[in-house]
């Protein structure tokens, strides 16, 4: 069978009733071209596999069932890429608001070496949207665009699904770690791409079928920028994070220890009370931690090892404040938290750095004395 040039790689949910008109659109657009569609279907319940074999008759298409979905819809574009042929890589969704008349201008700027990725922009000049976005969607593009903005540089639309690559681009990818739908987004840093075009498309309204943009699919998104400042910024995202945590122990900490003075406890019972409600706090974010990067954890036991950096933040905390109650004696009660905080939270940075807890981030490599 001839290798073909371009594979477009679109991943499907229940998306049977649009796939006749997205295959016969995208027949028009690349007429006259060597290419292949590969639907990646995570286990659709509609006739998905049924529509997918009468096209393959008259059409170059291949239907990749993945029966264990995981990684959502990254996780299905990385899979068909491994099963792709093509020198040039393109991605679109199968809801019909992406445009595949606009295949051939997406895929010009990499045919004359002109850039390395290009994205289908709704927000570029020509560009537009086709259904009426309130002012919450409005807002929360923006917000999703601008947090984005550190490593995706002067990109209008760096959260679109419609893009293509070469395949050489793709083979530069490092720890690809999709997490949600913005798949792009991860290419782009991971790839280590330097230009990047943007082509306006009409992202038209949807036509069949439900949106796939939940609440829940919003806070993987937050989860997968996390990966990528991890990513991009190895060494100050981690401290960034750790001090993020920190505030927010500190203040949960602060009002357990105001009940506890309106209660009449005694200082050093109710600091080490605010501690450990601050350390309730920290368990949050660690469980989030492991459950996203575990993959790049080097101990075995990370939750055995929080336990233990607890205890010792806990001892640190009771020590310097029964110090500075029954020594000291004249320091006043928010001098009493302050100097105890600080003591546990120095011991949290120091042993949480030797214990390696996420105090680099993800990390591309172990180190030599993790290999023995």
């Amino acid at each position: 069978m001839q290798t073909p040039r371009i594979s477009l790689i679109i991943p499907t949910l229940n998306e049977a009733e649009n796939l006749s008109t997205l295959v016969e659109q995208i027949a028009a657009a690349l007429r006259g071209r060597s290419y292949e569609i590969i639907i990646v279907d995570d286990n659709s319940q509609d006739n998905t596999q049924e529509v997918c074999a009468q096209l393959s008759k008259a059409h170059p298409l291949r239907l990749i069932v993945r029966r264990n979905p995981k990684d959502g819809l990254g996780g299905a574009v990385l899979h068909g890429f491994s099963q792709a042929r093509g020198e040039y890589l393109v991605v679109m969704d199968a809801d019909l608001q992406h445009p595949p008349g606009k295949l051939p201008e997406l895929l010009e700027p990499l045919e004359r070496e002109e850039a390395d990725f290009v994205l289908g922009s709704r927000h570029v000049p020509g560009g537009s949207v086709g259904e009426r976005w309130g002012l919450f969607r409005r807002i929360n593009s923006w917000v999703a665009t601008l947090l984005a903005r550190p490593f995706a540089g002067k990109v209008r639309d760096p959260m679109s699904g419609f893009f293509a690559l070469k395949r050489q681009t793709f083979q530069r990818a490092q720890r690809l770690t999709p997490l949600g739908y913005k798949i792009g987004l991860e290419l782009m840093c991971k790839c280590r791409v330097q230009r990047v075009k943007e082509i306006p498309i009409h992202f038209a309204e949807r036509a069949r079928g439900q949106s796939k943009l939940t609440i829940r699919e919003q806070f993987r998104y937050l989860e997968h920028l996390s990966r990528l400042y991890d990513f991009c910024f190895p060494r100050l995202s981690p401290i960034v994070k750790f001090l993020i945590v920190t505030i927010l122990d500190w203040c949960v900490g602060l009002g357990m220890y105001q009940m506890m003075l309106w209660a009449q406890v005694p200082l050093v019972r109710a600091v080490v009370v605010a501690y450990l409600a601050a350390i309730f706090v920290t368990a949050v974010f660690h469980r989030r931690y492991i459950r996203t990067q575990r993959e790049f954890l080097v101990s075995r036991h990370p939750w055995g090892e929080f336990m233990l950096i607890a205890l010792a933040e806990i001892a640190a905390c009771a020590a310097v404040a029964a110090w500075a109650v029954y020594r000291v004696r004249v320091l006043s009660a928010i001098e009493v938290f302050l100097l105890s905080f600080a003591a546990a939270t120095i011991t949290r940075y120091v042993l949480r750095k030797e214990l390696m807890q996420d105090i680099r981030g993800l990390r591309r490599e172990l180190r030599k004395d993790e290999l023995v």
